[in-house]
């Protein structure tokens, strides 16, 4: 839910409403000292208290780390939220009304507060039934199951509640429904029921099944995983997305893992449920799992918010699934992770299996060695590119090293490209030392060639800089300001493999393709279309959070005579800004390959046969671009020439009516003058 700009009356209000000590004493055991309460810090690793929170000041400090503010400052600490998400929370909490700037957000805000408040309560009764039923008569095949086949001890199920789904068809429906009063539709807008085909009632969506319930970062049930215990498929089954439950966003066990992962400074993403269980009951409790689905942007980006150093270990199955689930989950941070910002490793253990089953055999001792030593995800990248390669095969030797390349292209750091390729080389020469160097300078030049692909800035004229950013400020401005043009400024991206190079650019794509992903999510419609939604107006409230980001790219959300002639016919400008922007990419690998060639030729290492190889190699690739620019610069110039036309037309008519206004304003004149002296002869 986008949570719209709360009133300050409100913040205020929530402010004297709440205690610290209250907020403090949920997550810090607390003892009186002199006038002041004092703790073990939770924001460090300490023995000795030196956490001091002040009732009378209402404020914390800690006097080993530094960390101090007040109750909401405090639970935004605790548990990386926004300041909104904090502020709403204690105003339920408290029961203060909640207004927002804007009189008709409030009232949809109120509604979504409300229905939020009854599903987590439909969620929780409902786990509280699954668990007691795991204790009863009906529940001993499910708890033996835990027991003996999963080896979970009594106080590892009841730290993860786990429960049971009776069988019977409506078991779960009678209970909230006649018992709790609640509604069949509210019951199955929290996920735990289905409407019958015939449409004659309802049926619980989980019968027979092992039971894991699923909280939020705020130990809240939003929904629940589920095992089958009779063999039936599908054998493991979730809740669907509901409006407490998107598994895009949420990660098991970080409730539970969360201190131990600020505390470790890192934290482990494994693929199942039982994975992340396993390990938290021998004590790795920095475990938590992306329940099935590859690992999103936003999960990663919770973790990173606990982890000072930014070390993730993914622990993915070593199957081609696990694999395909590692190389999608590093493709999301793959910015980040070659400018070193995010410290990722990949553990694949022994024998396939997953951290449950190497449990089962090795000791939690072993596993902790297994992180220690789990490579980085560049080294795990090109151990996958040379696994179950034969290099004594032309065409795989070929196409180990042209994935070794397109890995190390990327590397924006000059030394570590330079250590990886002479790395690589090694490997793939398997011990000849007369093949390596070869090798590592046949490589050099791959790598170089991946730089150059249109994102390298040596190669780009001053020039350049003027016509990219006049070009991607065309799109962005179509984008906002021309919504039904959306879908071709996506597709004209993808086909021209384009991307923003200035910041303030990238920033305000960012921005938008975060604020439609949540928007579509708030749709009922499957279908909904991104060009009926008012972009510019959600844009233009992040002037508050991001001031300074935004004034950089405010020009665009405000159109002027000029810009709003500029956009006149959308589809051309947009051909035109992506010809522009894709020819000085192919114009920059021009020039760059011209360079290449030259140095080739002058080289008086390599044997004339290798020059001619290179030459004629370099030459083909050269041809080939300076191909792709004259058909780009035909394309623009066509493109261009139409706006031009358009241009002159608007200018011609504009001058046609005000001439025309003038000539009114001339005969308003003349009547004017009739009328005080009907006299005249205007004739």
């Amino acid at each position: 839910m986008t949570t719209p700009r709360l009133h300050p009356d409100t913040i205020e209000q929530v402010r004297q409403a709440t205690d610290i000590v209250d907020v403090v004493s949920e997550h810090v055991s607390l003892r009186k000292q002199g006038r002041n309460l004092v703790g073990c810090c939770p924001f460090h690793d300490e023995k000795t208290p030196s956490f001091s929170v002040s009732p009378e000041k209402q404020f914390y400090y800690c006097f080993g780390c530094g960390a101090g503010g007040n109750a909401i400052k405090f639970l935004m600490e605790i548990g990386q939220r926004s300041f909104s998400e904090v502020v709403l929370d204690l105003a339920q909490r408290s029961q203060v009304p909640i207004q927002t700037l804007a009189k008709d957000e409030e009232k949809k805000l109120a509604r979504k507060l409300s229905l939020r408040e009854q599903l987590y309560e439909i969620l929780a009764i409902a786990g509280r039934y699954y668990e007691h039923a795991l204790r009863q008569s009906l529940g001993q095949a499910a708890l033996r199951y835990a027991r003996e086949q999963r080896g979970l001890s009594n106080e590892t199920i009841q730290t993860f509640q786990l429960g049971y789904a009776p069988g019977g068809w409506t078991t779960l429906h009678d209970v909230l429904v006649q018992e709790k009063g609640f509604t069949p539709e509210l019951v199955q807008q929290a996920g735990l029921i289905l409407p019958r085909k015939s449409g004659d009632g309802f049926y619980d969506r989980f019968r027979d099944r092992l039971m894991i319930p699923i909280h939020d970062a705020q130990s809240r049930v939003v929904g629940f995983g589920s095992r089958t215990l009779t063999g039936e498929e599908p054998k493991y089954l979730n809740s669907p997305e509901t409006e407490l439950f998107n598994k895009g966003k949420l990660l098991f066990g970080l409730d539970k893992a969360r201190q131990t992962i600020v505390k470790a400074d890192r934290a482990v993403v494994v693929e199942g449920y039982f994975d992340v269980i396993a390990l938290h009951a021998v004590g790795i409790t920095n475990a938590v799992a992306s329940m099935g689905t590859a690992l999103s942007l936003d999960q990663m980006r919770q973790l990173l918010r606990y982890t000072e150093s930014k070390q993730v270990i993914l622990n993915f199955d070593a199957d081609a699934a696990g694999g395909k689930a590692a190389e999608r989950a590093i493709s999301e941070v793959e910015d980040q992770a070659y400018r070193g910002e995010v410290q990722l490793r990949v553990l694949n253990l022994p024998n396939g299996k997953d951290a449950d089953e190497y449990l089962q055999e090795y000791t939690a001792d072993d596993y902790l060695d297994l992180l220690d030593e789990a490579p980085l995800w560049l080294d795990w990248q090109i151990q996958r590119a040379l696994k179950d390669r034969d290099l004594q095969q032309a065409e795989q030797f070929q196409a180990a090293t042209e994935a070794i390349a397109a890995i190390l292209g990327k590397l924006p750091n000059a030394t570590l490209r330079t250590h990886y390729t002479h790395r690589c080389a090694g490997m793939l020469s398997q011990g000849d030392s007369r093949l390596a160097l070869q090798l590592e300078e046949a490589l050099r030049q791959q790598v170089r060639g991946q730089r150059w692909h249109g994102r390298s800035q040596k190669w780009q004229r001053p020039a350049d800089y003027t016509l990219r950013e006049a070009a991607e400020a065309q799109i962005l401005r179509i984008y906002l300001h021309r919504p039904q043009f959306r879908q071709d400024i996506h597709n004209a991206l993808k086909q021209r493999d384009i991307e923003f190079s200035f910041s303030h650019h990238r920033f305000l794509w960012r921005q938008i393709l975060a604020i439609e992903e949540e928007q579509a999510k708030l749709e009922p419609d499957p279908e909904w279309d991104s060009s009926a939604f008012d972009l510019i107006a959600t844009v233009q409230d992040l002037c508050t959070e991001f001031s300074q980001d935004i004034q950089q790219v405010y020009h665009l959300i405000q159109l002027n005579e000029k810009t709003e002639l500029d956009i006149l016919r959308p589809g051309l400008s947009i051909r035109a800004a992506a010809a522009s922007l894709e020819r000085i990419a192919c114009e920059k690998r021009c020039r760059h390959l011209l360079q290449m060639w030259e140095s080739a030729m002058k080289s008086a290492k390599k044997e004339l046969g290798q020059r001619q190889i290179l030459n004629t190699y370099l030459q083909q690739m050269l041809m080939d671009e300076s191909e792709q620019v004259q058909n780009l610069l035909a394309e623009e110039s066509y493109c261009l020439q139409e706006l031009d036309e358009i241009k002159r037309l608007y200018y011609q008519e504009k001058r046609y009516l005000q001439q025309l206004d003038q000539q009114r304003c001339v005969d308003v004149s003349d009547l004017s003058e009739l009328m005080v002296n009907p006299q005249l002869n205007l004739n």
